[in-house]
């Protein structure tokens, strides 16, 4: 019996963005069981220590930084090693009313969930940071293409995202790498919760998901590990929607 894996990440060094929780952190402890490096980013160091305390035994980095602060990303970006994977995670939740928009509020969201991924990604090209045959993965969401009151701002931060990333993937198609988005449903983590609706309101909605169950951070760290690996190298400029059989 062979210990034939396509899955396996060892050796490679892949940087997650928004590591600090929720789904960014189920991504990067979960890629450093199958073998990975991880390089952590997010705003606040206390909580990726946290994340770094759940990683399996590696000569993981924290490289903590706003990316909407451009000095500092250029500042990580230069710290950094080449990387074999990239999953830009870091996003916040919005949920406004399209008469209640305003432009701090559009700004706000578009920063951090376009503006942001956009420029570090950029940056990290300028600097010759990723590897041939590396693997981007943006984590979007189903809200991109499943309008729902209240989450203008969100849902086109994220079609804009996937937008970006099918034209990334072309560009560095050249090169073997790929680029692939993640669109999940909704998935426990606190930024459902934060954003407005009780705890028990979102307990029976996801009764009403055929599998009779949100997402968790679990489920979609294994299905970033697929587009990271080996296992998904025919695979590019492809959005996955992960949802529990929700439309």
């Amino acid at each position: 019996m062979t210990d034939y894996n396509p899955f396996s990440l060892t050796g490679k060094v892949i940087l997650v963005t928004g590591a600090s929780s929720g789904i960014g952190r189920g991504i990067a402890i979960a890629c450093s069981k199958m073998g990975a490096t991880i390089i952590l980013n997010g705003r606040d160091r206390k909580k990726l220590e946290a994340t770094l305390g759940q990683l399996e035994d590696g000569e993981h980095q924290i490289l903590p930084a706003d990316l909407t602060d451009q000095s500092a990303v250029k500042k990580m970006v230069t710290a950094m090693p080449p990387l074999d994977g990239i999953v830009h995670c870091a996003g916040i939740g919005n949920r406004t009313l399209c008469r209640q928009l305003s432009e701090e509020i559009v700004s706000s969201v578009m920063d951090i969930n376009f503006k942001g991924p956009v420029l570090l990604q950029q940056m990290l090209l300028e600097q010759k940071k990723i590897n041939k045959g590396a693997s981007i993965v943006f984590i979007a969401s189903m809200a991109s293409a499943s309008p729902s009151i209240g989450h203008a701002a969100y849902s086109a931060s994220k079609g804009a995202i996937i937008s970006y990333a099918n034209c990334l993937s072309l560009e560095l198609a050249p090169r073997k790498i790929r680029v692939n988005c993640i669109s999940p449903a909704m998935v426990w983590t606190d930024l459902i919760i934060q954003d407005g609706v009780d705890e028990e309101q979102l307990k029976a909605d996801e009764q009403n998901y055929p599998l009779k169950r949100y997402g968790t951070p679990d489920d979609i760290a294994h299905l970033a590990i697929y587009l990271l690996s080996g296992a998904s190298s025919w695979m590019t400029g492809s959005n996955i929607k992960i949802s529990g059989g929700a439309n």
